[in-house]
């Protein structure tokens, strides 16, 4: 059974959460991704040199949700208007907590509002049985290349009508 933090609350990004989301990013992709990838390929992926000027675009253009746990951002995840979901990441410390099924019910939620039938992402090894346990399926396995560094990831979707959305 997942233990849920108590104290966590999630809401919209505002641009105050950009440094710390970064260094969520970055931290999550260094120490949690590194299980599946090899170095150079996590150096490409969350290189030390991040453009917050790229990162408030990119966060500002969907819907952001953001976890936190008191002062602390713990998780984010993101929505596009087409169904797709693009940054999806834990804190290293909060895996396996629920936080991720937190923020996957609220993109849920939202893209039940937003009238969207398909939910899809491209999935990191390491986040596959996370959407896989969230009932996303596999399309198919890809090859992308980032940074001159090749990542195998999964691309995987949801139809709406398999949603399990509990909105309070």
């Amino acid at each position: 059974m997942l233990s849920v933090t108590l104290f966590m609350k999630l809401r919209e990004y505002t641009i105050d959460d950009t440094e710390e989301i970064i260094k969520l990013f970055y931290g999550t992709v260094h120490e949690v991704n590194i299980r599946d990838y090899s170095k150079e390929q996590v150096d490409a992926w969350a290189p030390a040199n991040i453009d917050i000027e790229v990162w408030i675009r990119r966060l500002e253009d969907k819907f952001t949700y953001v976890a936190k746990e008191s002062t602390k951002i713990i998780g984010f995840g993101q929505l596009e208007a087409n169904g797709h979901i693009d940054c999806f990441y834990c804190h290293k410390d909060f895996q396996r907590q629920g936080i991720g099924t937190q923020i996957l019910e609220q993109i849920e939620s939202k893209a039940k509002a937003l009238k969207i039938k398909k939910l899809f992402t491209e999935a990191s090894i390491t986040a596959k049985p996370f959407f896989e346990s969230k009932n996303f399926i596999v399309v198919k396995k890809q090859e992308v290349e980032r940074r001159g560094q090749k990542f195998t990831n999964f691309v995987m979707e949801k139809l709406s009508h398999n949603c399990s959305i509990n909105v309070q």
